[in-house]
């Protein structure tokens, strides 16, 4: 929104600045001077001299030594002041055009309404208000421009209430007023008041409609999420012909995209005839945040052929999408191509690279960008720290840490989440508990929820639970769902039955409809033998209509994707995977492997549940890979629910046997099985 808002005050501001900028040859009659006495022509000759040195400083932008010059002239005219407030307003100079304002009382000098109105435009754009609002109480007359100049002035500075009280008393208004009244308040996140003043505008019949004025109420549209009263606003500027530049374009595409109609916003970018790379970064983050990934990738294709260049916006937001889709071969071209046109290293575009690839499981690559930084900014710290601990690598996870620390880096919040998250999945009790302390006694941060999340997984992880309740009873906030579902977690690993059902309590009053924490409390009861618990958990979620989410795992060969469920036979290779899955299976008892059967939620014998076990997703991703790829291919599968203990026993036994790097990214972190050992060391 901002761009288009953007767009919108800078082509307005062009055509107001027409109104300010009045010739100085027409100036002069309007202003006066005290009467002065008659001079001699040397003293004429003298002072002309040094009004044309004057001109001629400010022509070359020297605005100290033309002030200078002024303070020779006894009487200058007003074209001197004209010129030189000129200057200082576009300069942004508010002491020098304080001085000249000064000179021009000390002088004598009363200034009419265009030069009134030059300094009302310095002082408003130099952000000196009050300034500004004392030069429009000592004008004696004025016009239109004076009243707009102030107005938009106070918009700027989202002082909104100083400005709308000024557009109430204006005798007259006219289309600049309207629009930035209206864009001043979409500026400052009050929508619901630019619409209200565009109805007014709308009855009060007293302004034309202009591109800039429908861009800024479009914007408010997608502000609020109006597609009523957008698709209303359209259809008025296309029944009232209004010309549509890529200002109005932009502002429909922006406001069809974020009230949710991606396809109404395509169609409108399709209709853009002069696309500016703005428009394409739009469209593009449009179909990312509105999860059609594919569609997204695709438009990005067609920019890279389109003969325009992306810029960093672009780049980080394609990155962005790869990082959360886990898209690394797509991520991976788009690095290539940044490489290849030389993209800044110290734009937050190489940011994303390093969370793209810190996200993507691929550690070495984000350390490489992240050494070719001239200076990491935070979230590439915290984003290569997070990357290691979620891959396993805890050490290098609180080593970087420590390096961020002494490269007098401030952390936030974000990074020790990272940093709690490397001691959870290291085991690291004592060490997490330092720096969970360290948060408020030494960096002067507050704890927040994610916080106290982080350090009860840790806790709880490792049986520690009488000191995770008592960090949760002095909470100055109250426990979140995902407090709550960490301390359930530790208690599934430890058997904790009484408090498990104490932390389910409050998952079900918190989000009843959450399957999780049904499957959870199910796994945990199945494990005690309580299986008439286990009959009630499941009565409970048909009565609440509440559907366990499917577990699905999918694998990458040869740039398709396959997508397998528990127990699935529609794969096209379906038998040969089970037929693989079998010989292996032999192969892994002989090697010592036991199923774990402690959490299949069946009543059923010891061998009905090992066979349930058999055919988990994850299972026959691993085995899909081995028999489609060349022998010692790594493979990479990704699962959208947390790995269970059986599998991940299995794969580490399968990595053995086939000699294969097998990297699994469940919901929560990397597993990287290698020679018959994970990443995670069994502690996840």
């Amino acid at each position: 929104m901002r761009s288009i808002i953007s767009r919108i005050s800078h082509c307005s501001s062009l055509i107001h600045q027409n109104r300010v900028m009045i010739s100085s040859s027409f100036s002069s009659q309007t202003q006066t001077h005290i009467p002065a006495p008659r001079r001699t022509s040397i003293k004429l000759n003298t002072t002309d001299n040094r009004i044309t040195q004057l001109h001629n400083l400010c022509n070359q932008k020297r605005l100290k030594e033309a002030i200078q010059i002024l303070n020779q002239i006894e009487r200058p005219p007003a074209s001197v002041y004209s010129t030189l407030i000129q200057l200082c307003c576009q300069n942004r100079a508010l002491n020098e055009g304080k001085t000249v304002h000064k000179r021009m009382r000390y002088s004598g000098f009363l200034p009419g309404i265009v030069i009134s109105n030059r300094l009302l435009d310095m002082y408003a754009k130099c952000g000196s208000l009050s300034d500004a609002q004392k030069v429009f109480d000592e004008m004696s007359e004025k016009d239109l421009c004076s009243w707009n100049t102030l107005i938009s002035g106070y918009t700027k500075l989202g002082m909104l209430k100083e400005a709308k009280k000024l557009f109430d008393e204006m005798p007259e208004r006219d289309n600049f007023s309207w629009t930035a009244m209206i864009s001043g308040y979409v500026r400052f996140d009050k929508p619901k008041e630019a619409l209200e003043l565009y109805r007014m505008q709308e009855m009060s019949l007293l302004s034309k409609l202009n591109k800039f004025t429908v861009s800024s109420v479009l914007a408010a549209s997608a502000a609020m999420g109006c597609l009523i009263i957008g698709k209303e606003i359209h259809g008025r500027i296309t029944r009232a012909g209004l010309d549509f530049d890529d200002v109005v374009w932009s502002a429909l595409m922006d406001m069809y995209g974020k009230c949710g109609s991606i396809d109404e916003a395509r169609s409108v970018f399709d209709k853009l005839v002069d696309r500016d790379i703005v428009a394409w970064t739009a469209m593009i983050d449009r179909y990312f945040k509105d999860g059609r990934r594919e569609e997204g990738f695709e438009l990005f294709r067609q920019l890279m052929k389109s003969g325009i260049w992306p810029n960093e916006f672009t780049f980080a937001g394609v990155l962005n999408a790869c990082a959360a889709a886990a898209a690394e071969e797509i991520g991976k071209q788009v690095h290539g191509y940044m490489t290849r046109v030389y993209f800044n290293p110290l734009s937050f575009a190489a940011s994303a690279l390093v969370h793209m690839y810190s996200k993507c499981g691929i550690v070495e690559n984000a350390k490489r960008v992240f050494n070719g930084m001239p200076q990491p900014d935070l979230v590439s710290w915290t984003s290569l720290i997070t990357g290691y601990a979620q891959n396993g690598q805890p050490d290098e996870a609180l080593e970087y840490f420590e390096l961020l620390l002494k490269s007098n880096t401030k952390p936030d919040h974000i990074t020790f989440v990272g940093v709690l998250s490397a001691c959870t999945h290291a085991g690291l009790v004592d060490k997490g508990l330092e720096y969970f302390h360290s948060i408020k006694d030494i960096h002067g941060l507050t704890h927040t929820a994610d916080h106290y999340a982080c350090i009860i997984d840790l806790l709880a992880r490792s049986g520690r639970f009488q000191e995770a309740e008592n960090i949760i009873s002095k909470m100055p906030m109250k426990p979140d769902k995902f407090l709550w579902a960490s301390l359930l977690g530790g208690c599934r690993i430890h058997g904790n039955l009484e408090l498990a059902e104490k932390a389910a309590k409050a998952l079900f009053e918190i989000e009843p409809e959450n399957p999780a924490t049904y499957v959870t409390m199910a796994n945990i009861y199945a494990t005690a033998g309580r299986w008439d618990e286990v009959a009630k958990i499941r009565r409970s979620m048909d009565d609440k209509g509440v559907v366990k989410k499917p577990g699905l795992s999918w694998i990458e060969v040869k740039r398709e994707i396959h997508v397998f469920l528990v127990g699935d036979t529609s794969h096209p290779k379906s038998k040969e995977i089970h037929e693989f899955l079998g010989k292996l299976s032999k192969r892994m008892r002989e090697e010592g492997y036991v199923p774990d059967t402690n959490f299949v939620l069946h009543d059923v014998e010891e061998e009905q549940k090992e066979q349930n076990l058999s055919y988990h997703g994850e299972k026959l991703a691993v085995a899909f890979g081995i028999i489609s790829t060349p022998p010692g291919t790594p493979l990479k599968v990704f699962k959208n629910l947390r790995t269970c203990v059986d599998c991940h026993n299995a794969i580490k036994y399968i990595s053995k046997i086939v000699n294969r790097k097998i990297t699994v990214r469940d919901s929560s972190r990397f597993h990287c099985f290698e020679d018959g050992n994970c990443s995670c060391r069994d502690y996840w």
